[in-house]
């Protein structure tokens, strides 16, 4: 079986780079898997691709390049949807590439893994194939406008995959998507290659984008009152961001510049989440959190904020980590001085972390994947979800023709009264 994977720009950092290439790798050792860059803006990708997955760049934006002269390239793309944050970087260029490529595609099963790329998807990729559209985002997170961009196109496909069993609750509830199988599949996070953490440094490490929605001011804000109890202890934060300034004036006021430090951008992660005894994550929200399992994976209980959507179903509260209210600095400090102060508490969370990150190994979540294009295969045909597609198809071909005769009404009393025929309700 042929496996396609469209992403954004594999050239770039990011979980959703990092999990697909993770996908990619798993799936290599039984199919033909190649992935499609929509762009390329380097020479390089920053993380090392399976070599058995062939990389296929579709628009070259690096200086220089011949691309930048072809006149599709200054025209704004007409396909990608314009309430999508990245539409600014598509043009007419991608629509006519990503066109070519997926109309002449030869493969089985064709992955989208952003919401402007999955119109695409639905748009150009042909019904001989399984579309399938990922949402590493989650339903909330886009904006009306976006979503009533999406559904119609969402509708043509096999599949809408999220990564939490809530996300995949509120698709099914809020945009009702007949005959397509819309389910959820956990991003894959590959075990390490080096040991897992022993426990025994006095480091708390928190890493991601330095942006508000991470509440790194918040963990901030928590740490102070760890540090007057256990100022051995030290908090590393890992990433880059435009909250890294402020960041820096919050640590100052807080009189903890030599307990916490901004360690910048590592990557992988693994390697500094091994030198730490726990991990910290504050955000409002998560549509995932690769970080908690990033984290599991090398032995290191988490402490989170109950977030929506993802934390609670990575993180068994007591067995393998902790889970605090969001937004709350003195719950997220008690979490951390709990494990900082019981040593066998620290060190049971983390031997059970270890175990049951398993469930997120690269092999079985393809496994899950193997499994969903059987079942699609195995239905493409059903009579049933034909039949839900049809309905859908007459329900918006016959509320359109009640807006048209709607919107006639209206136009035609609005002649009368200019004529001076309508009457005046009392």
């Amino acid at each position: 079986m042929k496996i396609a994977f469209l992403l954004h720009d594999v050239y770039g950092i990011g979980g959703t780079i990092r999990t697909t290439l993770n996908l990619a790798a798993a799936l290599a050792d039984h199919h033909d898997v190649e992935i499609v860059s929509m762009r390329r803006h380097r020479e390089q990708p920053r993380f090392a691709i399976d070599p058995r997955v062939r990389l296929i760049p579709l628009v070259d934006v690096r200086p220089g390049s011949p691309d930048l002269d072809d006149p599709l390239y200054d025209r704004p793309s007409r396909v990608f949807p314009s309430a999508e944050n990245r539409h600014h970087q598509y043009s007419a260029l991608v629509d006519a590439r990503a066109e070519e490529y997926l109309r002449y595609s030869d493969a089985s099963v064709l992955i989208g893994t952003r919401p402007g790329v999955n119109v695409y998807l639905a748009e150009f990729g042909p019904r001989r194939a399984l579309r399938i559209a990922q949402e590493h985002l989650s339903h909330d997170v886009h904006s009306k406008r976006l979503r009533a961009q999406l559904a119609p196109y969402y509708r043509r496909l096999d599949a809408l995959v999220t990564m939490t069993d809530a996300d995949a609750a509120v698709y099914r509830k809020r945009m009702p998507l007949p005959g397509v199988r819309v389910l959820s599949v956990p991003n894959s996070v590959p075990r390490p290659a080096g040991p897992p953490s022993d426990g025994t440094a006095k480091v708390v490490a928190a890493a991601g984008r330095l942006a508000r929605g991470k509440r790194y001011d918040l963990l901030i804000e928590a740490y102070a009152t760890v540090a007057a109890k256990h100022p051995d202890w030290r908090l590393r934060l890992y990433g880059d961001g435009p909250e890294r300034g402020r960041l820096t004036r919050l640590i100052a006021d807080a009189g903890l510049q030599d307990t916490v430090e901004l360690m910048g951008v590592r990557s992988p992660i693994d390697p500094e989440f091994a030198q730490a005894s726990i991990v910290a994550v504050t955000s409002d929200a998560e549509s995932f959190g690769m970080t908690i399992v990033e984290a599991m994976r090398c032995g290191v209980p988490v402490v989170s904020t109950d977030c929506p959507l993802g934390p609670a179903e990575i993180i068994r509260h007591g067995a393998d980590g902790l889970l605090v209210p969001v937004r709350s600095a003195a719950a997220l400090a008690e979490a951390l001085l709990r494990l900082i102060e019981d040593e066998s508490d620290r060190r049971r969370m983390a031997a059970t972390a270890l175990e049951n990150a398993a469930r997120f190994d690269p092999e079985h979540i393809a496994g899950r994947y193997e499994l969903l294009f059987a079942e699609l295969d195995a239905t493409r045909g059903d009579r049933a979800r034909a039949r839900q597609r049809a309905v859908l198809r007459a329900g918006t071909a016959d509320a359109l023709r009640r807006v048209g005769l709607l919107k006639a009404a209206r136009r035609t009393v609005g002649r009368l009264r200019g004529l001076g025929f309508a009457r005046t309700a009392h």
